[in-house]
């Protein structure tokens, strides 16, 4: 079968391993170059146990490898913000497709993305702003022919498979929604800083960035997108003391009177064709364990008397929320079956 040529420029990071794993063996995706500075001239073999020919293939510099890039079907960046909006133009004026897993291209308000990720990001891309929100779930006509997509983020992603059906089916007043989620520590990278480290988060629980949060804006874009009209969001992150998942709980209020069997119902419908989405009788029923090492996202809603509405979900932050919907993504560029690579995982690499 036809193999396409695929760039991984990052590939020593979290979701740039993780990339590395569901590529490695990929039915109609091959890995031709890599990047790791810290690694060039070393083995996938080597440092990630991946055997056959995939794992005899060696690491390059970043340098080496975003030119070699230029000659592949599609680059997926598991590189910094402004690493990614410098690299983006550059392989898309050499007719190279790019998956963009970080947050350079996401946001298509200009002063937003100027606000929330800087002049030093902004500046860089030229011309190229945005690129094709890759949530195939809601965007997936858009990213079949996408050149640039930008990959969602990972609380983003929990959020919106959590909020977006019941917001568009007019369930849920958008003047003043909640988002509270915890997520594990492999969130922050592998670059953290010591405030992420096992003695700073054991046994803490805190909460991070607030009211200042990169995610806010992308959470409110897609949610208005989806919604129609302005979505009013509140958005606080936690972090845990675990290693990967996040696990979102939305709060809002019915504008219309529902049950929770209603949303449910609402929700279940809108995914009833997803093959990465399942929605449970009841948030209760909504865990870590039922994601993590899968590209799953698992989603619960609940409303009482008083129009008060919970809706929780849980993904696998390294996976659904970040290289396993990449890869869902570049199952769609290639035109092959959304679910190649992705439904034999439960693999533990941090």
């Amino acid at each position: 079968m036809h193999t396409s040529p695929v760039a991984i420029l990052g590939g020593s990071g979290y979701a740039g391993i993780e990339l590395t794993y569901l590529l490695a063996h990929h039915p109609r995706a091959r890995i031709e170059v890599i990047s790791s500075d810290r690694w060039v001239g070393d083995s996938l073999a080597t440092h990630l146990g991946i055997e056959g020919k995939p794992g005899e293939l060696v690491y390059a510099s970043f340098e080496e490898a975003a030119e070699r890039a230029k000659s592949c079907a599609v680059a997926l960046l598991a590189t910094p913000n402004e690493v990614s909006a410098q690299v983006a133009p550059k392989l898309l004026a050499a007719g190279c497709k790019v998956i963009d897993l970080s947050g350079a291209f996401r946001l298509t308000d200009d002063s937003s993305a100027l606000a929330y990720y800087g002049k030093e990001v902004v500046g860089a891309k030229g011309d190229v702003r945005v690129g094709t929100y890759g949530l195939p779930e809601f965007f997936r006509d858009e990213v079949v022919d996408a050149k640039l997509i930008a990959n969602p983020g990972c609380y983003p992603t929990a959020a919106t498979l959590a909020l977006a059906p019941l917001l568009e089916a007019g369930l849920i007043d958008r003047t003043d929604v909640i988002v509270n989620a915890v997520s594990g520590v492999t969130g922050a990278g592998r670059k953290s800083t010591e405030a992420y480290g096992f003695v700073a988060v054991d046994q803490d629980v805190r909460a991070y960035r607030v009211l200042a949060h990169q995610h806010t804006p992308e959470i409110a874009q897609v949610l208005s997108r989806r919604a129609g009209a302005e979505v009013q969001l509140t958005f606080t992150p936690h972090l845990v003391p675990i290693a990967r998942g996040i696990l979102s709980t939305a709060y809002g209020r019915l504008s219309v009177k529902a049950s929770s069997a209603d949303l449910t119902t609402a929700l279940a419908n809108a995914y009833a064709e997803e093959p990465f989405v399942s929605v449970v009788r009841s948030p209760n029923d909504v865990s870590l364990k039922q994601v993590v090492g899968t590209n799953r996202c698992v989603i619960g809603a609940a409303s009482d008397a008083s129009g008060r509405v919970v809706v929780v979900s849980a993904i696998d932050n390294l996976l659904k929320g970040a290289a396993g919907q990449a890869v869902q993504n570049l199952n769609l560029i290639l035109g092959c079956d959304e679910v190649a690579g992705l439904t034999q995982l439960r693999r533990f690499h941090t």
